[in-house]
């Protein structure tokens, strides 16, 4: 009977929007149904246990109180220009009253309104899983101004200001950590739950937890903008965006409503001027108002129209408190049916950038050393090779040696020098003149080995300034990091049935094999250009169509707009600041692991599911309860309005509750 006006988008109510406290609030209806109940409770007994003619006044109380709520329901609707369940339920109870069955009236307005309130406080409960992460937000941030620290609003810093953020506080602003290292709690907002280590030059996410220690950090984006800022944008825009089961629906609901007053007035005239049934009834027998008003009532659509979007809103909710942002309830529909995938290689299934994960002493005795010199060599280089070696040593606890001399040798390498000796570090080609040579075929035996499986070799070697025949080479083998998750995804979505699973890079064909292989991917194709990858993506689409599925193409949202834009579904993983993925794809996966691919799919299918189970509940109600409605007109045991209106209301609250099971949908489900 309220109006979810909450929600961006009104589920079945369209009276004027619904106060935050107050009489018509959500709260404040369900104290009213509660309190209407009480009082048809009360005149019931009195009436059945103590026959006193005075009961009918506390039934005409609760009547009276219902009527409050109704009837500003039902003028919203007629004022908007809509002929609803609203207007339909007050012109039943108003009936039911006038040709004296109030406590018939009375019950239905209380069944109604309770269910109306309980309706409006299930959108609440959804929504409050999406703004919850507006609580994350601090209000304050410590900022140097004038030099010095003070305290003041998130929404006046600016960008390139210094913040500082203490162990235990929230960032206030996406911003890039200037001094420090800290770990930083995320699981707010993509769901994993293993903090991420944080020092100088990485981004941090307005809303995080700074758990550790204390760190500056330079503001990136004005609190407005913030990476969370765009997700509740995103996620309001969803709410708006309908799926298509309920598009059909919204453009019935009206006609259909107007249909059951204008059958339910054509039964009664049919039954008063043809089978010959008294109006108002007689005796013990109902009278053709009384048939026309139950009928009226278990036609009514009310459960029908929020079968689906009670069920979309709360899996959009649920998706986005566990890191998965659907776009629309258009998306959720779609990755329900997915049968395909097509994955991009590098920022999806890979990080795409080296990891080191081999160190082949060639002739090298020490393989720590080796590995602390070669980060002493790149110490200051930003290029991803010693990107890479330097994060294995950092996670090996090693510090990176300190050498006399360093050269930048371009195209080439490293070269420098440490304790009488000469040491590089690049290609075999610019390394050979330093291997000793009895030490050279077995490192190209082992290049040769490597080559064509898809990996980068990195030569180190150094011999003694004073005599070059002594000394040691070793190669170090890298390759692009495969995400977390990627291994365990794959055999999730074979178990959901989603296959062929296959892999779209520009990629050379040996990297490209390394990863599908070692992911157990359906296939792959590499040295692929934008357009070849549209042209595939297509094939795919149409042979999914052809099973009555649909095909998702998973990329970073960055280079792969094409392709996801062809998709069915275009699924972006990207971490929260990345406008990009926000912007280009159906969903994006706010997690930089992939298990959470499956757990989107699942969450989607059981979304239809109760979608599916909500609808022929609805409408099973409905068809059942008007045919016998109509049948057991004819006969001496007529179907109650009571009845009807017990049958018309339960079914309304258990599409609300099924649908909020969507809620606890849990990862492991």
């Amino acid at each position: 009977m309220t109006q979810a006006a909450a929600s961006p988008t009104p589920i079945t109510h369209t009276a004027a929007e619904v106060p935050t406290s107050g009489f018509f609030s959500a709260k404040g209806e369900l104290c009213g149904a509660i309190a209407a109940g009480v009082l048809l409770l009360i005149g019931f007994v009195i009436h059945v246990l103590m026959k006193q003619p005075w009961a009918e006044g506390f039934i005409w109380a609760s009547l009276a109180l219902g009527m409050v709520y109704g009837v500003r329901a039902a003028w919203g609707a007629l004022r908007g220009g809509k002929f609803d369940i609203d207007v339909l339920m007050v012109v039943g109870a108003g009936l039911a009253a006038a040709i004296g069955h109030p406590e018939e009236g009375a019950l239905l307005l209380f069944l109604f309104t309770l269910a109306g309130a309980l309706e409006e406080l299930a959108m609440q409960r959804t929504l409050r899983e999406v703004n919850a992460l507006h609580k994350l937000m601090p209000k304050g941030a410590m900022v140097l101004r004038g030099g010095e620290w003070i305290e003041a609003s998130a929404e006046s810093l600016v960008v390139d200001e210094q913040v500082r953020i203490r162990p235990g506080e929230a960032v206030p602003v996406d911003c890039v950590v200037t001094v420090g290292s800290s770990t930083i709690d995320q699981s707010a907002i993509t769901g994993e739950s293993m903090p991420r280590d944080v020092t100088v030059n990485d981004e941090l996410f307005a809303g995080t937890i700074n758990a550790d220690n204390a760190l500056e950090a330079r503001v990136l984006r004005p609190a407005s903008e913030s990476g969370v800022q765009k997700i509740l944008r995103l996620v309001t825009q969803a709410q708006e965006q309908r799926e298509s089961t309920q598009q059909l629906i919204d453009k019935i609901s009206q006609p259909y409503s107007i249909g059951v007053m204008v059958v339910s007035l054509l039964v009664m005239l049919v039954w008063w001027l043809v089978f010959k049934v008294p109006l108002l009834g007689s005796g013990e027998q109902p009278g053709a108002v009384y048939v026309a008003i139950t009928l009226l009532i278990v036609a009514s659509p009310c459960a029908l129209i929020i079968a689906t979007p009670t069920a979309t809103l709360a899996a959009i909710a649920r998706a986005a408190r566990g890191g998965v942002l659907f776009k629309g309830g258009q998306a959720l529909t779609r990755l329900a049916s997915v049968g395909a995938i097509c994955f991009d290689k590098t920022g999806t299934l890979t990080f795409g950038r080296p990891h080191l994960y081999e160190v082949h002493p060639v002739a090298w005795s020490d393989g720590d050393e080796l590995l602390a010199l070669a980060a002493g060599l790149e110490r200051d280089s930003t290029h991803p090779i010693a990107q890479a070696i330097l994060e294995a040593a950092k996670q090996r606890g090693m510090t990176p040696t300190v050498l006399e001399s360093v050269d930048h040798v371009i195209a080439k390498g490293l070269e420098g020098t440490h304790k009488g000796m000469k040491i590089r570090l690049g290609r075999y080609s610019f390394a050979e003149e330093f291997i000793p040579v009895c030490f050279r075929n077995r490192t190209r035996d082992v290049l040769a080995k490597i080559q064509g499986r898809g990996h980068i070799a990195v030569v180190v070697a150094r011999h003694q300034i004073d005599n070059p025949e002594i000394g040691e080479a070793a190669v170090l083998i890298m390759a692009d990091a495969v995400r977390p998750g990627a291994a365990e995804m794959v055999p999730a979505l074979h178990a959901l049935g989603v296959k062929p699973l296959r892999m779209l890079t520009g990629d050379n064909k040996a990297t490209a094999q390394r990863v599908a292989e070692g992911l157990k991917l359906d296939g792959f194709d590499a040295d692929l250009l934008p357009a070849d990858k549209l042209r595939i993506v297509g094939e795919m689409a149409d042979a999914a169509h052809a099973r009555k599925r649909t095909v998702a193409v998973i990329g970073d949202g960055v280079n792969d707009a094409p392709a996801l834009a062809r998709a069915d579904v275009g699924m972006a993983i990207g971490t929260i600041g990345t406008a990009a993925a926000l912007e280009s794809a159906d969903v994006v996966l706010l997690s930089e692991s992939l298990h959470t691919v499956p757990w989107a799919i699942k969450l989607a299918r059981r979304a239809r599911q109760t979608i599916v189970a909500n609808l022929i509940l609805a409408l099973s109600i409905i068809v059942i309860m008007g045919i016998t409605t109509l049948i057991a007109s004819r006969t001496a045991h007529p179907v109650p309005l009571s009845i009807g209106v017990l049958a018309h209301e339960g079914g309304t609250v258990l599409v609300v509750l099924n649908s909020l099971r969507l809620l606890w949908f849990k990862k492991h489900d």
